[in-house]
Order: C-alpha cells, then sequence, then structure tokens
C-alpha cells in the first residue's frame, strides 16, 4: 500500500513539474514593469543639445597654396571652407599607396603648384574621417591617424594628386583613384584669389601679412544648477552626500562617484572610478563613447570640434573646444586656469567614462559686439619670435579669449594664439586697442566682393556656376556654431 503511495506521488510531481516547465516556456512576460540595476542612470529633464560625430570632426583650418610661393589660410565659419569642405565630401578616395614622407620635396610642392591642404592638428583616425570622407582603404591606412589631407595639380603635368599624411610624421598614403579634376582644384584655389596673403618659413606655421579684422563679443549667458548635473551623472542622487573642502569646493558622493562644483558653480568634474584591466583604449570608440555620454549628460552648448591630445597612453583622453562666430570666421574658445571655459574633457578607461569635465555655462542670444583688429605682417612674427617657447610652436591661430565681466556676461576677445607640442593652447598676442584705426588697403576684402570677384577670375577658369549658385550650397560650421 505504502509503495502505490510513493508511486503516485512521485506521478504527480512529475506532471506538475511538466506543467511548470510548459508555462515557463511558453508563457508570455509581464513588461509592464522593469527593474532597473543600480548601474543605470536616471534620465532627468534635457539640458543641452545633441550632437553626432560628423559635425565634431572638421579641419582646425585649410591652406589653399596659389602658386608663386602665395598662400593664404581659411579658418572655420567662412563660406569658402565651408564650400571646399562641403565638395570635399562629395568626393571619392580609393586605392591608398603608401609612400615615406619623401615621395616628394614638400617645400617645392607647396612653393609652385596650386592646391588645398587640410590640417587636422595631431591627426584624427582615418574610422572617425570616414564619417565625413569617402574612404576606401586597405587595413594599415584605416588604422593610422592623419593629420593633413594635401590635394594640388603637379605644375609640369595635366593631373591632380591627393596625399593623407599619418601624424607618424613619415608615412603618407595617396590616394590613386581620387575622385577630382584639375577643374575643382581651380575652383578651390579660386576661392582665395582675394583674401588676405600669408607667409610661411617652414609650410607649418602661417602669418598674414595684414591685419585681421575680428570682432570682441560681450554676451549674455545661463547657468545650469549643480543639483541638474547630479541628477544626470547619479543613478540615485537621493543617497548622495554633499561635503564641502578648506577651498570651499563642493563635492557630493555616493562612496563611489564624486561630483566636484568649482569656479562658484560655473564648473564640475566628475569622477568615477574604474578598475585598470590591463588592455588598450581605442581611440576611435573612446570618441563615440565620449559623443554619447555628453548626449546623455548635459549636451553641447553651441559648436565644438575634437581636439586630438598629446599623452603618454593614446586614446584615453577626449577633449572637445568650442567654437563661436567671431566676424568672418567661428574661433576655438580658449580654457585657462583663471577661468575655465569653452572645452569639455573625458578621460576613457575600457570604453567607460572615469572622468568627466565640463562647463555649466550656456551661452545667451544678447550680445555687444566691437571691431577688434588682429595684428599681422611684421608685428605678429615679431611677437611669435619673442615668444619663451617658441621652438614648442606648432602652431599659429586666431582664438577667443573668454573672461567674466560683471553682470552675468562673458567677454570673448579675439586673440593670436599658439599651440605647443605638448598640446598645450596659450595666447601669443591680443587684438589692437578698441577703436585702432587700420589702412583700409592694409584689409581684405569683405566676402561679399569676394564672391563677386571668383565669377570673373577663379571660377571662370574652373567653369563652376554663379556666385549665388555658389553661396546656396554653403553649409556647415558657420551655422552650427551660432549657439
Amino acid at each position: 500500500m505504502m509503495e502505490k503511495i510513493k508511486t503516485g506521488a512521485l506521478a504527480f510531481l512529475v506532471v506538475l513539474s511538466l506543467l511548470q516547465s510548459f508555462f515557463l516556456a511558453y508563457s508570455i512576460p509581464d513588461l509592464g514593469t522593469t527593474v532597473s540595476s543600480e548601474q543605470d542612470y536616471v534620465q532627468t529633464e534635457k539640458m543641452g543639445t545633441e550632437d553626432r560625430v560628423e559635425n565634431l570632426i572638421f579641419p582646425e583650418d585649410m591652406v589653399l597654396h596659389l602658386g608663386g610661393d602665395r598662400h593664404t589660410v581659411l579658418y572655420p565659419g567662412i563660406e569658402f571652407y565651408d564650400l571646399i569642405l562641403g565638395k570635399l565630401k562629395n568626393r571619392e578616395f580609393k586605392g591608398f599607396q603608401r609612400s615615406p614622407l619623401d615621395v616628394h620635396d614638400w617645400s617645392e610642392v607647396r612653393s609652385r603648384d596650386i592646391g588645398v591642404e587640410l590640417r587636422f592638428g595631431n591627426g584624427v583616425p582615418v574610422e572617425l574621417l570616414q564619417e565625413i570622407f569617402r574612404l576606401e582603404g586597405d587595413l594599415l591606412f584605416l588604422a593610422d591617424k592623419i593629420d593633413r589631407i594635401w590635394i594640388f595639380k603637379m605644375d609640369e603635368r595635366e593631373e591632380v594628386r591627393a596625399y593623407f599624411f599619418s601624424s607618424d610624421g613619415r608615412t603618407v598614403y595617396e590616394s590613386i583613384r581620387a575622385d577630382l579634376t584639375i577643374s575643382d582644384v581651380h575652383e578651390y584655389v579660386g576661392f582665395g584669389t582675394y583674401l588676405t596673403p600669408y607667409q610661411t618659413a617652414d609650410g607649418s606655421l602661417y602669418l598674414p601679412e595684414r591685419p585681421l579684422e575680428e570682432v570682441e563679443t560681450v554676451v549674455d549667458f545661463d547657468t545650469y544648477s549643480p543639483d541638474q548635473m547630479l541628477r544626470n551623472l547619479f543613478f540615485d542622487p537621493g543617497i548622495t552626500r554633499a561635503i564641502e573642502d578648506r577651498s570651499g569646493t563642493q563635492i557630493y558622493t555616493d562612496s563611489k562617484r564624486g561630483l566636484q562644483v568649482e569656479q562658484d558653480g560655473q564648473w564640475v568634474r566628475y569622477t568615477n572610478p574604474v578598475a585598470s584591466t590591463g588592455s588598450g583604449n581605442q581611440l576611435g570608440e573612446n570618441v563615440y563613447t565620449s559623443i554619447q555620454f555628453i548626449n546623455q549628460h548635459g549636451g553641447w552648448d553651441g559648436s565644438h570640434r575634437y581636439v586630438n591630445t598629446v599623452e603618454p597612453e593614446e586614446g584615453r583622453t577626449i577633449v572637445f573646444q568650442q567654437y563661436y562666430p567671431s566676424s568672418r570666421y567661428a574661433l576655438p574658445i580658449l580654457s585657462e586656469p583663471a577661468f575655465r571655459y569653452g572645452m569639455m574633457k573625458l578621460v576613457m578607461q575600457q570604453g567607460i567614462v572615469a572622468e568627466y569635465e565640463r562647463s555649466l555655462m550656456t551661452l545667451g542670444s544678447n550680445t555687444e559686439k566691437t571691431i577688434r583688429y588682429l595684428p599681422g605682417g611684421e608685428a605678429l612674427a615679431t611677437r611669435l619670435s619673442d615668444y619663451g617657447r617658441r621652438s614648442e610652436v606648432v602652431a599659429v591661430y586666431p582664438a577667443l579669449k573668454a573672461a567674466l565681466t560683471e553682470g552675468q556676461h562673458i567677454r570673448l576677445t579675439p586673440v593670436w594664439a599658439v599651440r605647443l607640442a605638448d598640446g598645450t593652447q596659450e595666447p601669443l598676442t591680443g587684438a589692437l586697442p578698441a577703436g585702432t584705426v587700420v589702412d583700409s588697403e592694409l584689409l581684405p576684402q569683405g566676402s561679399g566682393t569676394d564672391v563677386e570677384a571668383l565669377s570673373e577670375s577663379g571660377n571662370e577658369e574652373a567653369g563652376s556656376g554663379k556666385p549665388e549658385e555658389i553661396l546656396q550650397e554653403s553649409s556647415g560650421i558657420a551655422g552650427r556654431a551660432a549657439p
């Protein structure tokens, strides 16, 4: 009798187990409730705008080589810069052939041949350049970083050459199947016919022969509160505690992550300790991750450019520098220890954001503008020669120096800046005093005059369209830089 009871109980348990397996396999899960892990960030109110990688990768300048050792420089924001970049985005570059740097005498090419040189500073990974240019190459090329693209028409032959310069300083890649014509090069060079001439002694530093007309801007700003950033960065702000150090800096922490609020609530530094696994950092992947992180945690204020840094452990530090429209150009804003503004910096560890620092200030639309002139010619050359770290200078460019003024305003003053070999950016010399009168013969013609002149010179030679058609194609940094 007992054996029958045991057998029946066993059979019942087997049937019950089968029924449970059936319901587990075929029942519809309840999707109405989701339990988030404590690693998930809380999605709160939207702060800044979102952006994409193709808007954050662009040359820091373009050099137009006009032949006969004549040159001019285009900076982001001017319509001719946007036109050339827009046209090159629609061209194809294929069949890359690797060569040593001395494949040409580049000093001779620079002096003799007409062309355009796109310069990217410390170099950009090819996988990021593919977001803006149509590039096809082998694995060796695709794994490299490019700091210059030089397109020129050889003087002795009717052919166009396109070279991509590796940031290693030893290698160049020629696109032997570039979708470019001689008319294209003539058109690009024609844009510089009536612009300010520049001189160079080494092919790296270009100085204008005349003063540059720029604008000093005083603009209002708003400030996100540290609480807004706190809610964007911590999964549960309710468990965080606030402490204050001896300098008055506020620090929020949840025992793991920290948010340090500095500069009277205008600057924050977020830290998230990540254990090192010893594996390398992939620069391209880290740039994509950084952009996504900023989109979700604070967003963007105006136009920014990705700036590759110089660091011992390449790929860890990601920097985006803010640009602001000043006169005809969109110029980079210098961030200095005395007043940090105009850049976002992230430190990555195995694809995770370990550090993140940025300003909480957002520029408004109420502005006061004053014409200021940046020195050129001998005055600028002398200032550069007298600069204490002259041997370390790798770039000279116009920029904006930010300073806080009374009444909730920021003053953006044009300066000549230098970039050093270690990546440091510093002001070189300021603008001439406000109210300085500069001889009109020393100034370049206005952008409207440039376009009219093109219809009579450069574009006629290139066989391109009317000036108004050219301007209709213009788009890019100038439109995106305005906050």
